[in-house]
């Protein structure tokens, strides 16, 4: 129940990713706004959680788990809530950075929680992990295009409703985990980078998170939908990324490993992009919701890869992978937007693609680093004839 419990309310905290998709339009219209400060929301959100990434282990060895899940939990309401009464963007992007706040704290330790009160081993609840995040990102859009076709605020009121609902479960059903014999240094996800296999890993991912969210950022201003058509667009696409998340990535890890599945991955990504960016109207929706396809296999490859590639304890890997890796979440949406706007809509997914192209170079050329992965496509191969329960 503990699992369970925290899942639920992972996949209303990565909901409110995807959220603001549908009514990016809606909140540039409703408060006069142009496409690239409402990106802006996007990137206070991600800068704030890349950087609060690095206090999380600090502050959770000290509270507890749980207490910092349920400090995460109230920030997120709190915030999300003040978001529905904005009346102008810099309040909107200054209350998405509060949220921003409170997402670093639980996202990166209920990481840690399930991976370590599931039963099924850490292959299984990083599987658990993903589809929480491919659930949320799914969720978030068509809960965003429901409640934001009546207003563009209702979607914040709606996400501090659940997160409360979330915050009640962590209280009653999770077991507060034990804390650790020694506290965790404010210095210790930087010092964890120095390795070579996790700086790798966290690297990539800051390119590939670029490209990511130039797609879920910028595409809902090319699409020119009602919330609800967009919403659609982004829900198809979100459980494009749940499936590859949970049945992709396991059995092409299991075959071909997973830095040959992050290669593989990190070209289809591109391949798409270059669609989006030569492709009509028609093009650009199928474009963008086959784009789930990789980025759920991404998404779960680099989870296990961070957790497992160094011998660092996997809260303080996941921190310092995180903090790289949201760098490319919050700088993406804004230069993206402003590229399209000055320069043309095709040139943010150009960037993308190439963005990509310097993920699989930087994992080529640092291949050495990543031998140590073998283990976990191992594990994969050993859980085939039996898997795991979580």
């Amino acid at each position: 129940m503990s699992v369970w419990a925290t899942a639920f309310a992972a996949v209303v905290a990565f909901m409110g990713i995807g959220l603001v998709d549908p009514i990016l339009p809606s909140i540039a219209q409703g408060l006069d706004a142009t496409p690239s400060q409402v990106s802006l929301l996007f990137t206070s959100y991600f800068l704030v959680t890349a950087v609060a990434m690095l206090i999380t282990g600090w502050v959770s060895s000290r509270i507890g788990g749980k207490r910092t899940l349920l400090a995460g939990l109230a920030l997120v309401i709190v915030f999300a809530a003040l978001a529905g009464t904005s009346t102008s963007v810099a309040e909107l992007v200054g209350f998405r950075a509060g949220w921003g706040l409170g997402n670093a704290l639980f996202v990166a330790t209920a990481l840690a929680v399930i991976v370590g009160a599931a039963s099924g081993g850490a292959e299984s609840a990083i599987i658990l992990y993903e589809a929480a995040l491919g659930l949320g990102i799914s969720a978030g859009p068509l809960v965003g295009a429901l409640l934001g076709d009546w207003n563009w605020r209702a979607p914040f009121f709606g996400t501090a409703t659940l997160m409360a609902v979330g915050f009640v479960l962590i209280v009653t059903l999770l077991k507060a985990p034990a804390r650790p014999a020694v506290p965790t240094r404010l210095s210790a996800p930087i010092r964890a980078l120095a390795h070579g296999g996790l700086s790798t890993t966290a690297f990539t991912a800051l390119f590939y998170n670029f490209a990511f969210f130039t797609i879920l950022a910028f595409t809902p201003f090319i699409l020119h939908m009602s919330p609800y058509g967009i919403g659609a667009v982004f829900f198809g696409w979100g459980v494009c990324v749940a499936l590859a998340s949970v049945f992709g990535a396991p059995p092409l890890q299991r075959r071909i490993g997973s830095v040959n599945v992050l290669h593989l991955s990190l070209a289809l990504l591109a391949v798409l992009q270059i669609g989006i960016a030569l492709s009509g109207h028609t093009g650009v929706i199928v474009f963008t919701v086959l784009s789930g396809i990789p980025i759920g296999l991404n998404n779960t490859v680099f989870t296990e890869s961070a957790m497992e590639v160094s011998d660092a304890p996997r809260p303080v890997a996941s921190a310092g992978y995180n903090f790289v890796r949201w760098m490319g979440g919050a700088l993406a949406p804004f230069i993206a937007t402003k590229l399209g706007e000055e320069v043309g809509v095709a040139v943010p997914y150009v960037l993308g693609a190439v963005c990509c192209a310097i993920g699989m170079a930087i994992l080529y050329t640092r291949r050495h680093h990543l031998r140590s992965l073998a283990r976990v496509d191992a594990g994969h191969t050993m859980h085939d004839t039996a898997p795991a329960v979580v």
